[in-house]
């Protein structure tokens, strides 16, 4: 099956045709790292380490470049002291550096928590400062970018004059800017202003500088992915992706270096994954409705009703498509719970069914294939996937029912192919066996005091402990052999 992918610059799916047939180059903007590692960014970096391993496991070699941004990530180009480094050093009282390692050490922990594949590289900006500086020089070179006051400045109306396009990514008619911002042209260093910073000149109290052909200074934001992602992956490569938040003006920047750098586009494919929002409101520290990716693992907050294993949360980020808004709530959570158990008990159970070469079986295996790599080579579709697993869920229960058979072809063939679906594309991890021992538990005490109940022809009670335990998802059975418990 041919692997389409939804390429934001075009805004539509296009058959994915690598540079080099059978190898991928993908560049992902990686986090910065003056703070804790968000929820909103976990949902982005699990959506590439989805996409990462779905290219694996179709057979593609993937270099996978994720950068770490310790440096240079001004919002504002006009004002040095919105420098978020600067901020948050002048805050917690530690150097600059000391930020840097206590929040990548950070972001690390949280996204093993989350059983993420580390990139095949992880460069960071403030490690590729020659490489910066020497594409300022080449901008400037070529008349694209300009010196102002030590600072320079990549020059955006000259780049549209020559006949290209600022704007293409983000739809955004940059001529329209220009002449709503015309009276504002000549102030401050800047010649228009659309421009954006390649370097910066520090202020004296910046802590973060560096020696340049024009004076001590920092990199602009935007540069640094330019830099190294064409470092590792070539002038132009496959694959770029990011947050939504990013295309506009990130991305945007760096389509227009690539491009006046080396006289090509960067990316064939750009890619972006879709916010997060909780309890249907956009999370932000100011409303109070946010809340961090460890709190909610251990249930220290004031949204949920209980802790969720890391990797029923993966569970339940992977159950929207990666370019949709994904709502999370206390319900959502709750039924995310219920389906993961319900995945792995039906993974469980499927090492125990006995086979049978003597009956055909109702369920087609390869068609039930067929539909499943359709989702992943449909733009990385993990919603329908899931779907389609839980069809082969409902077979494996009929299965152990004894409703259907199975040969021990197919039985082998669903068992690696579920597995590999579960664990390597998805990334789902088991939960510790305790947590089932203890529900075990739980439900034998249950079904003893149901018992009783009927021995002593207390229906009444009986039939409650039955009913109470369906409306929580676990089905009691009847049988020859006793009771047993079924997760729904």
């Amino acid at each position: 099956m041919q692997l389409k992918i939804y390429n934001s610059l075009t805004a539509e799916k296009e058959i994915f045709k690598p540079i080099l047939e059978g190898n991928v180059g993908m560049y992902v903007c990686g986090p910065t790292v003056y703070s804790n590692v968000h929820l909103g960014n976990v949902r982005t970096f699990l959506s590439f380490d989805f996409i990462y391993r779905t290219l694996m496991h179709l057979g593609y070699k993937v270099r996978y470049v994720r950068n770490i941004t310790d440096a240079g990530h001004l919002t504002d180009d006009g004002n040095v002291d919105n420098d978020r480094f600067v901020k948050q050093t002048r805050l917690e009282k530690l150097e600059p550096m000391e930020i840097v390692q206590k929040y990548t050490v950070d972001f690390h922990k949280v996204l093993d928590m989350f059983n993420l594949l580390p990139p095949n590289i992880e460069p960071t900006a403030t490690g590729h400062i020659v490489e910066q500086i020497e594409l300022t020089q080449k901008l400037i070179d070529t008349g694209f970018a300009y010196e102002s006051n030590g600072s320079v400045y990549f020059d955006v109306l000259e780049y549209n004059k020559r006949g290209l396009n600022y704007g293409e990514l983000s739809k955004r008619n940059i001529e329209e800017l220009f002449a709503n911002t015309r009276d504002l042209d000549g102030q401050g260093e800047k010649k228009n202003p659309q421009d954006f910073a390649l370097w910066k000149k520090a202020s004296p109290a910046h802590i973060m500088r560096w020696n340049s052909p024009w004076g001590e200074g920092f990199p602009g934001w935007h540069l640094e992915c330019t830099a190294m992602s064409t470092k590792y992956l070539g002038e132009t490569f496959d694959i770029h992706g990011g947050g939504m938040d990013l295309k506009f003006p990130h991305h945007e920047c760096e389509i227009a270096q690539g491009k006046a750098c080396n006289g090509a586009a960067p990316v064939h494919y750009w890619m972006h994954a879709n916010m997060l929002t909780m309890n249907s409101q956009r999370m932000s520290k100011s409303t109070g409705n946010y809340i961090l990716p460890m709190q909610l693992v251990t249930g220290d907050n004031d949204f949920f009703e209980k802790p969720f294993h890391p990797t029923i949360v993966r569970f339940c980020f992977l159950q929207a498509h990666y370019r949709s808004v994904l709502d999370i709530s206390n319900d959502a959570m709750i039924a995310s719970e219920k389906g993961f158990i319900r995945l792995m008990e039906a993974v469980k159970v499927l090492n125990s069914v006995t086979p049978d070469d003597n009956k055909e079986s109702g369920f087609s295996l390869k068609e039930w294939k067929n539909k499943a790599y359709e989702a992943l080579t449909d733009d990385f579709n993990s919603p329908i996937l899931i779907a389609h697993l839980f069809e082969a869920v409902k077979y494996i229960f009929a299965l152990n029912d004894g409703k259907e058979t199975i040969s021990t072809e197919d039985l082998q063939d669903l068992t690696t192919t579920l597995n590999a679906f579960i664990f390597d594309v998805l990334g789902l991890q088991t939960v510790e066996e305790n947590n089932n021992e203890k529900l075990d538990q739980t439900l034998k005490v249950l079904i003893e005091l149901r018992n009783q109940a009927r021995k002593s022809k207390n229906f009444d009670l009986s039939d409650q402990i039955r009913d109470k335990l369906l409306a929580e998802g676990i089905e009691l059975k009847d049988g020859r052999d006793g009771t047993s418990y079924v997760l729904n």
